[in-house]
């Protein structure tokens, strides 16, 4: 069976949820890993159970007690984040105040997490029109790579190429059902790894070749927005120096 990143990942969350399951039914208290795990995989399942985003939070809230989990956990897991499918795309869900019955810690007390001061808020660095082309609404969180985004969306994937949407992290933005809406996208920092999403590059944004072949390879799944000219467009070339679609060997001789 072949599986994708993603799809890896949350067999991997649900295994772990099935561990706090059964060591929660004989009794023991939970770590932090084992409500972590449980409060995230109840929002997914309630996602798959049709569930909306407010009614699958409100769910992962109602799982656990502060009698249920081990002496300061409560205090370590104030929040779980957790991407879900839901009817109308992935969404993040962010679980605040999980545990019932958990008294959160003041600013002084050890461990505390005290905000720092608010950074600027970055300004977008490419502005994209996007229409979406299904009959559902579809959702795009913050730190998606957008140029994987559902491919009913029908925008210029060769800009949002290396992009995420310019909104505070763990936002997402929506957009209705043939309904057309303008973005602000900023580049996607860090190591710039794109890793699962929609399978589209699954490695370094910036290697040689990377953007080309995924403008091919999203073209070629029916990406809308998404055109073999776009690929060629791109100008990357791959790091062995050869061109997409050539097959002559070196000087010229066919290989």
């Amino acid at each position: 069976m072949r599986l994708t990143p993603t799809e890896r990942d949350r067999l991997l969350l649900f295994s772990a949820a099935e561990l706090a399951r059964a060591r929660r039914a004989r009794g023991l208290k939970l770590n932090v890993p084992e409500a972590t795990a449980l409060i995230a995989d109840t929002v997914c399942e309630a996602a798959r159970d049709g569930k909306r985003l407010a009614e699958a939070i409100e769910a992962a809230r109602s799982v656990l007690g502060a009698d249920d989990v081990l002496p300061g956990v409560a205090d370590v897991v104030t929040e779980v984040h957790v991407e879900a499918v839901f009817e109308d795309g992935s969404r993040l869900a962010v679980v605040s105040a999980p545990i019932r019955g958990a008294v959160p810690l003041g600013d002084d007390a050890p461990g505390a997490v005290v905000p720092g001061p608010e950074s600027p808020a970055p300004e977008p660095e490419v502005r994209l029109t996007v229409r979406n082309t299904a009959a559902v609404p579809v959702s795009v969180t913050s730190h998606f790579h957008f140029f994987e985004a559902n491919p009913r969306l029908d925008f210029d994937r060769a800009a949002a190429y290396g992009m995420r949407l310019c909104v505070p992290a763990g936002s997402s933005v929506r957009f209705d059902p043939l309904g057309e809406a303008e973005v602000g996208l900023v580049p996607i920092g860090g190591d710039r790894v794109a890793i699962g999403f929609a399978g589209l590059v699954d490695g370094p944004l910036d290697a040689p070749g990377a953007k080309s072949q995924a403008l091919a390879t999203a073209a070629a799944c029916g990406y809308l927005g998404a055109t073999p000219a776009a690929a060629e467009a791109a100008g990357d070339a791959p790091a062995d120096g050869t061109r997409h679609g050539d097959t002559s060997g070196p000087e010229g001789a066919p290989a």
